[in-house]
């Protein structure tokens, strides 16, 4: 399947509150995902904004969310569908609870109550703060990941460098939050009153319609 190209954030923005779901990267599914969608000389063209510069004001617009949240692959949700997501995909848990049944290790609850407790931060700063160098804790990419697939983290931004002309430039720095922090808890919250099995029939329903096409497994993997 094939969709309108996509040339700028506003196009991405709008496909992904269509489908409720979007890909950055090409999948398993055809045709779905931001990848398949936009001109390849879009992509990490000098002088040119394509997706690479798109996926920070898209993540900081309040309009999507922006994460590795699809097999540990970046990927937005809308605002629309955050809600029933995140109740799906933290299995009816808040954090604190997870951690207290044993479903979450002590790294993870460390990065998680960092977040919390400043809002967003930077990966560098984040490493710091939790004690992630080299001699010190390892597996912070594994652990920010499992995070952000449980929808506990999301991505927030992204911080570049400044040259002496006022341009950003290089890949830029990751700034990560909770989406309590960065959608509200009211919002984040709201399909709490559903089961977590009732939030996926939902999420699957919205799937099916978007993607006719595609294979049932792949549609459910998707959802996870």
């Amino acid at each position: 399947m094939r969709f309108a190209a996509l040339r700028s954030a506003q196009d991405v923005i709008a496909l992904t509150e269509e489908l409720g779901f979007l890909p950055m990267f090409r999948g398993t599914i055809p045709g779905f995902s931001v990848e398949d969608n936009c001109p390849p000389e879009l992509w990490f063209a000098d002088g040119v904004d394509g997706p690479w510069e798109w996926k920070g004001p898209i993540a900081s617009s309040g309009r999507c969310a922006y994460g590795k949240f699809f097999g540990g692959r970046a990927g937005f949700v809308s605002r629309e569908w955050l809600p029933d997501f995140c109740n799906l995909r933290r299995d009816g848990y808040d954090f604190d609870a997870r951690y207290d049944d044993g479903l979450a290790s002590a790294k993870d609850a460390l990065l998680y109550a960092t977040l919390t407790s400043r809002g967003t931060l930077l990966s560098k700063e984040l490493k710091r703060l939790c004690g992630f160098r080299k001699g010190g804790r390892t597996g912070f990419d594994a652990a920010i990941t499992r995070l952000q697939m449980q929808t506990y983290v999301l991505i927030a931004n992204f911080d570049y460098e400044i040259d002496s002309h006022g341009v950003p430039y290089g890949w830029g720095v990751t700034r990560y939050g909770t989406p309590e922090a960065l959608f509200g808890a009211e919002l984040v919250t709201s399909a709490y009153d559903r089961a977590p099995e009732e939030s996926r029939e939902r999420i699957l329903r919205k799937l099916r319609e978007a993607l006719p096409d595609a294979e049932e497994r792949a549609i459910a993997a998707l959802a996870g």
